[in-house]
């Protein structure tokens, strides 16, 4: 048996990434570390040194771990994904206002996706390029019930 843990994702800024996702979606913060690198690199499978400061954000059960490497080159540039493409493909939330929340996000460095916009839901990316899809608040109401996980 599993329990959910994290998801992590690669910043360029630390400090920009936790602004915004701190205000414009509502994460609050749970800690933050910064582990030896000879660990680091070997989990990770990467070349020391990293400088890796790991801050831990929290929404609504999600725990969104923002990786950010201090050492220059130690993070590789950036690579825009198709939502086609295997993997993870991006992060979903439901806002009280799609459109205020769009405007929001590029005020703190993010991107609204304009040719995504169905008018009641659209794709942004936050400042190092994630792809976010913001849904109404309604959504969620329109869901099945989630099952219980097992005590």
């Amino acid at each position: 048996m599993a329990t959910y843990n994290h998801t992590g994702q690669v910043v360029t800024d630390l400090e920009r990434s936790k602004r915004f996702y701190q205000e414009v979606l509502g994460f609050e913060p749970w800690y933050e570390i910064t582990p030896p690198d000879a660990a680091t690199a070997k989990l990770s499978c990467l070349e020391p040194p990293l400088g890796v400061t790991a801050s831990y954000l929290t929404l609504d059960g999600l725990v969104l771990e923002l990786l950010h490497y201090s050492v220059p080159g130690a993070t590789a540039g950036f690579r825009p994904r198709t939502m086609n493409e295997p993997g993870l493909t991006h992060l979903s939330f439901s806002v009280a206002d799609v459109r205020a929340t769009a405007e929001q996000a590029t005020e703190h460095g993010g991107q609204v996706i304009e040719e995504s916009d169905l008018g009641v839901a659209m794709f942004i990316r936050d400042p190092d390029g994630q792809l976010l899809e913001l849904l109404p608040l309604s959504y969620r109401t329109k869901l099945p019930d989630r099952p219980r996980t097992k005590p």
